[in-house]
């Protein structure tokens, strides 16, 4: 894997940013109308708006490498954990949304001298808390929001959208049940039914990766389930804090274009947002998140082609500017960091 990294190429980060910029122009060209022109007023209150978007992500990174350094026990100091969250924020944005920069934490914290073992245990406990949060909130927010104006009655794919985020919300719950069983109660159990599962012949092809995983729950459990409630209840507190950071970039913006609409239930549409692009094939979701963003926002402007501004503007504080950030970290982080054994390395 530090092969790989150290090998990439400018063609990784420009395709992801190609492929946004080629969407939101395509859909500028069908849209386009001439009032948009006319409706836009660069503000002192636009500016303000943009600016606590900005705040807002920069309190997401903040409680994120707070987390970091929270559950490493302080074994990180702030810029490394600094390193490792933008890292993984870079990585993200490389990949395929359903890759995700998560499945690197363990090389980065390995990296910056964690034992592979133990960072293994903390890469666990991170996406236990993460999957936790967004089936818990989504939960809420699904009985406190009636269905039509949750999806949005202005979009063109809204059944479609309904079921495939039906789908993949099961699939996360289902998933942070098995995390939470595998990491508090019975580990041999959930690494077993993994085992036997992906043993199946249609999915053999994944049993070395699934196998991995399962032996990595059940060596992590032993760390993970010694914490006490009150490592839990703090890490947890971070991860709604760094979320709730995320998603409110969204209504910062909306107020700086002056939208229409009930501001709550545009925080609550993040939620429906990004598990639809949890499932995106391209790098960092790109294109997809755009589109969707449009769709789900449009109702919340009269003249049309706005929602496309605010898209771009959003997918800039919330994804090209960590594509340009990891590019600057990557290659000196690189060099700073001791070298590994490559059979530490996540295959």
């Amino acid at each position: 894997m530090s092969n790989k990294i150290k090998k990439y190429n400018t063609g990784y980060i420009l395709l992801p940013v190609i492929i946004g910029l080629s969407v939101i122009t395509i859909m500028f060209y069908r849209e386009f109308n001439p009032a948009l022109l006319k409706d836009i007023k660069f503000t002192w209150q636009t500016a303000f708006y943009i600016l606590l978007a900005i705040f807002f992500m920069f309190s997401r990174d903040v409680g994120l490498i707070w987390r970091y350094r929270y559950i490493t026990d302080k074994q990180l100091s702030w810029k490394q954990a600094f390193n490792v969250n933008v890292l993984c924020e870079f990585t993200s944005a490389v990949t395929p949304s359903s890759v995700g920069g998560s499945s690197l934490i363990v090389w980065f914290l390995n990296r910056e001298g964690i034992e592979a073992g133990r960072s293994t245990a903390l890469m666990i406990t991170c996406l236990f808390l993460d999957e936790l949060f967004l089936v818990i909130a989504t939960l809420l927010i699904l009985l406190l929001f009636p269905f039509n104006i949750l999806f949005s009655n202005t979009t063109i794919i809204t059944s479609s959208a309904k079921i495939l985020f039906f789908i993949i919300y099961s699939a996360i719950a289902l998933w942070t049940l098995m995390l939470y069983i595998a990491l508090f109660h019975k580990p041999h159990w959930i690494g077993n039914l993994l085992r036997k599962l992906f043993s199946l012949r249609f999915l053999k092809k994944w049993c070395i990766p699934i196998y991995n995983l399962a032996d990595n729950l059940e060596n992590s459990s032993h760390e993970i389930s010694k914490r006490p409630i009150s490592f839990w209840n703090k890490a947890f507190i971070l991860t709604i804090f760094s979320w709730v950071s995320r998603y409110l970039v969204v209504v910062a913006l909306l107020l700086a274009f002056n939208s229409s609409g009930n501001y709550f239930l545009a925080f609550a549409r993040q939620f429906v947002l990004w598990i639809l692009m949890g499932i995106s094939p391209t790098p960092g979701g790109s294109g997809l998140s755009e589109f969707m963003f449009k769709e789900y926002y449009s109702d919340f402007f009269t003249v049309t082609g706005m929602a496309l501004v605010v898209a771009f503007i959003w997918r800039i504080i919330t994804y090209y500017m960590y594509l340009l950030l990891g590019t600057i970290i990557v290659l000196g982080w690189l060099k700073s960091t001791s070298k590994i054994d490559k059979d530490s390395a996540i295959k």
